[in-house]
């Protein structure tokens, strides 16, 4: 091989650098700003900030969303809160995969469900958006729909066109309750994912 040959090819090698698969993008689906707190469309933003809080990290805000990371058994866990609002979720998404250098398989999208009771968790590893804003965005931004999904059931009571209302509103009381603990089976079934995998990760939180 002569030299110039050898520096193209060398180059081409660094161009093209494998994703690195004990890295891991968490996403939690949410809106930005005061009056979307405590919503159920937040719950996204609600469960990285409570694993968050578990880790004893802070996120710092950079650009397209709300960043901060852990490691955990040998995994890093990236924690993204998109700041483009829900309806440009995919953007952020794309970006930070690209960035961080992520593989698809290793990128999981926490949303709110509203075909799902209260509480339900429900990760499969592709699906469709189900109506949702948030996915619907990330399938145009990353041209598929096969990527790992966690869904966080909050449930449909809310009477015939109420939809919006409903899911941009606040937690009632006695959800507020319940929430602590689904909130930290939630934290337990993001580690998994990272450490055990999709598949048994399903196995072992789905509907539980």
């Amino acid at each position: 091989m002569g030299l110039l040959s050898f520096i193209k090819s060398f180059f081409s090698t660094k161009n093209n650098i494998s994703p690195d698969m004990k890295k891991f993008l968490i996403v939690g689906l949410g809106n930005i700003g005061s009056e979307y707190e405590n919503t159920r469309h937040n719950i996204g933003f609600k469960i990285l900030d409570r694993l968050a809080s578990k880790e004893s990290i802070t996120f710092e805000n950079k650009k397209l969303g709300a960043i901060s990371q852990f490691r955990f058994k040998g995994r890093t866990f990236i924690l993204l809160k998109p700041s483009t609002y829900m309806n440009l979720s995919g953007k952020a998404v794309k970006y930070w995969m690209t960035k961080e250098n992520i593989a698809l398989e290793n990128v999981l999208i926490i949303c709110d469900d509203l075909n799902i009771s209260f509480g339900t968790i429900r990760v499969k590893g592709k699906g469709s958006a189900g109506g949702h804003n948030g996915l619907k965005d990330i399938n145009v931004q990353l041209n598929t729909q096969n990527y790992p999904r966690f869904r966080f059931g909050v449930g449909d009571e809310f009477s015939k066109g109420r939809q919006i209302d409903y899911v941009l509103g606040k937690w009632t009381p006695e959800e507020e309750t319940k929430l602590i603990e689904r909130l930290d089976k939630s934290c337990e079934l993001i580690k998994s994912y990272g450490t055990a995998g999709l598949n048994n990760t399903m196995s072992d939180f789905n509907g539980k």
